[in-house]
């Protein structure tokens, strides 16, 4: 999935905290977007889908800032919590969509994400078909509602923001292939 998508879903994550501390639903939400986009950092920092995309291992600090927001919840520790959650989970759910290549579309990538803990790569499940492709955008649609609708600013302004992004990908992103290949190989 795109970046967006992940940005988007930060504060359906957050729903909980809106719902039984509203106090704290933009914290929440804003770590739970900053969360969703340290995966993707990897895009700068190595091998996408393997330096920082952590399957199993975002859940060891996940579990104790989880704990640790319930019994004390304050902005740090709210925000730690989600912000281990969004990275936990999109690490995930990228093994969902297709694999990593500069043309997915083409199903030619058996990498969906790194598995470190087992040392290979877990093989893409392509229900979501490529990076940008139509349901990539319709699922970052539907995930954008809640952040455009029940959290104020600025989780409505990264949100639309990120649609932006979404929808402007989406239309570029079968035409991006020749541009990245200098900057990928």
């Amino acid at each position: 999935m795109m970046s967006p998508t992940h940005i988007v879903a930060g504060p359906v994550l957050a729903i909980p905290v809106l719902v039984f501390a509203p106090e704290l639903a933009v914290v929440a939400a804003v770590a739970a977007i900053c969360g969703g986009i340290l995966p993707d950092l990897d895009l700068l920092a190595g091998e996408h889908r393997k330096t920082l995309h952590f399957p199993l291992l975002y859940w060891i600090p996940t579990v104790p800032a989880v704990v640790a927001a319930v019994l004390a919840p304050a902005p740090a520790t709210v925000g730690a919590a989600l912000f281990f959650l969004a990275a936990a989970i999109h690490s995930i759910v990228d093994v969902f969509g297709g694999g990593y290549a500069l043309k997915p579309w083409e199903v030619r990538s058996k990498r969906g994400v790194y598995f470190h803990r087992g040392q290979r790569w877990l093989r893409p499940k392509r229900w979501i078909r490529y990076d940008g492709s139509p349901e990539d955008v319709g699922m970052a649609v539907l995930l954008a509602i809640p952040g455009l609708r029940w959290y104020a600013d600025p989780v409505p302004t990264l949100v639309a923001g990120a649609l932006v992004v979404a929808v402007v990908y989406a239309a570029l992103r079968k035409r991006l292939p020749p541009y990245l290949e200098p900057i990928v190989n």
